[in-house]
């Protein structure tokens, strides 16, 4: 229960009072400064607790320079972001992983050409205390903008166009191992025409990442089974249906994600295929709640999407991480399900 000081607000004077300690002990307790003995950090938090004391932000950015605000930079026009089940997951990962360092994320979106400009200005303004960016396209020039900033950042994929001169750090998962371990799967199946559905040419690594995993395994599959798409279920759709017109006695499919798979599926059971008996089907991210309330359930590469965003999130706060510039790729295993 908050004790207030005769009707006002608390204040750090009351803090320092109430504890028996100095004014800038308690300051840098507040601010996680770490020469305070352990019993003394005990007493001011219990104390701040007892008085319902709220630190002045203001106040305190001036003497920390920090905004306990991080910027999560995404490419993705929002009506699809917020529908694609991995970014949100991705993201669930990295606020978490903020709030355990005290932090709030602040969510920017590029969309239009001078979006870059914007939100480079706006980071380099200092509202934000580093930078999360996800999405990039092959010829974003956002990651060498901030890089003028000098701002501390963390890529989510292998970023591109300029982003690997600046030393970011970066997060990816074994994209194209991950799709070796699919087309090896499918193989070991005895499947012999095995298609893919493709991510788009113009974004990320990772769609070519999966893609030429795919390949490693296929160096001769004739083109009519590669077919690309937006990562979006009605893309995922819609791609299948372009792969059975042109090839009909195709017997797999490795689809590169878990929601244009689900798509896939629709449009096999809508042309009268049995999944896996006429055709069998392998995504890729291992989003649960698609995977496994998919009909049939989906065989998928799982990557912890979660875990992911919530190293992007704590490598940002690692000096040492930031002045090696780390490249992060995390293992990916297939799980198999009824659909192969």
């Amino acid at each position: 229960m908050t004790q207030r000081t005769h009707g006002r607000r608390p204040t750090l004077e009351d803090v320092a009072r109430r504890s028996g300690v100095s004014k800038s002990t308690v300051s840098r307790v507040i601010n996680g400064e770490p020469r305070v003995r352990a019993e003394v950090v005990e007493q001011v938090r219990q104390v701040i607790a007892e008085l319902g004391y709220v630190p002045n932000h203001a106040a305190r950015q001036l003497v920390t320079r920090r905004t306990d605000a991080v910027a999560v930079v995404a490419t993705q026009p929002q009506n699809r972001l917020f529908l694609d089940p991995f970014f949100d997951c991705l993201l669930r990962g990295v606020r978490r992983e903020l709030a355990e360092h005290g932090a709030q994320a602040v969510l920017l979106f590029v969309e239009e050409p001078g979006d870059h400009e914007r939100v480079a200005d706006y980071l380099g303004g200092g509202h934000t205390d580093g930078a999360i960016l996800f999405s990039l396209r092959p010829d974003d020039r956002l990651g060498t903008l901030i890089a003028r900033t000098g701002l501390p950042a963390v890529f989510g994929g292998r970023p591109r166009a300029g982003a690997d001169d600046a030393g970011y750090v970066h997060v990816d998962g074994d994209n194209r191992g991950g799709a070796r371990q699919a087309v090896e799967h499918l193989v070991a199946l005895g499947r012999t025409r095995i298609a893919t559905v493709a991510g788009p040419e113009d974004q990320e690594a990772s769609a070519a990442d999966r893609l030429a995993g795919y390949r490693d395994v296929l160096p001769t599959a004739p083109p009519d089974l590669v077919e690309r798409a937006d990562y979006t279920r009605q893309g995922g759709a819609d791609a299948m249906g372009r792969l059975l017109d042109r090839q009909p006695g195709l017997d797999a499919v490795f689809v590169a994600s878990d929601l244009m798979a689900t798509g896939a599926l629709q449009t096999l059971h809508e042309r009268g295929l049995r999944v896996p008996e006429d055709v069998a089907v392998v995504g890729f991210d291992d989003l649960t709640d698609l995977t496994e309330s998919a009909d049939p359930p989906l065989t998928t590469v799982h990557q912890d999407v979660e875990g992911m965003g919530r190293l992007m999130a704590r490598l940002l706060f690692d000096p040492t991480a930031q002045a090696a510039g780390s490249r992060v790729v995390v293992p990916t295993r297939l799980v198999l399900r009824r659909s192969a």
